[in-house]
């Protein structure tokens, strides 16, 4: 079987492109999230989170979520992060989940408090907020007597 000059042609030009998506993907990826500290966070449920799912402090990304644990001790979610090394955290902030959209992914979002003490690689932020269930609300509103 003879192929033509334009075929192989042709199926050069498409290795090629594929191999420059590829490079310009690999290019893309967030090389900066193996810097930076681990904190965790403990929640009644991680609501759909996962891992490289994005943390947030007023909107802006300022980490990356790198696992998602089941404390055994009392059935709650541990959530382990990954902050910029030039962001501090007081240890009196507060974390919840948020919905980017009604279909979109979620996200972390912290809300720093004031204190003068900042929490350290490792610590714990216990001060948290499950995400709120569109379809628990539809329930309610749907199944209330009134």
């Amino acid at each position: 079987m003879r192929y033509s000059s334009i075929e192989i042609l042709m199926g050069a030009v498409v290795l090629v492109t594929a191999i420059f998506f590829l490079i310009l993907g690999m290019q893309s990826i967030d090389k900066n999230q193996t810097e930076g500290y681990s904190i965790s966070l403990i929640f009644g449920s991680s609501a759909g989170l996962k891992n490289g799912d994005d943390v947030k402090i007023s909107g802006i990304n300022v980490g990356k979520i790198t696992k998602l644990d089941l404390d055994l001790a009392d059935y709650n979610a541990k959530i382990h992060i990954k902050l910029n090394n030039e962001i501090k955290i007081p240890d009196d902030s507060q974390a919840r989940i948020i919905s980017s959209s009604l279909l979109g992914s979620n996200f972390l979002d912290i809300m720093p408090g004031s204190s003068e003490t900042y929490l350290k690689p490792g610590d714990i932020i216990y001060d948290t907020t499950d995400a709120v269930s569109f379809t628990d609300l539809l329930g309610k509103v749907i199944f209330s007597k009134e």
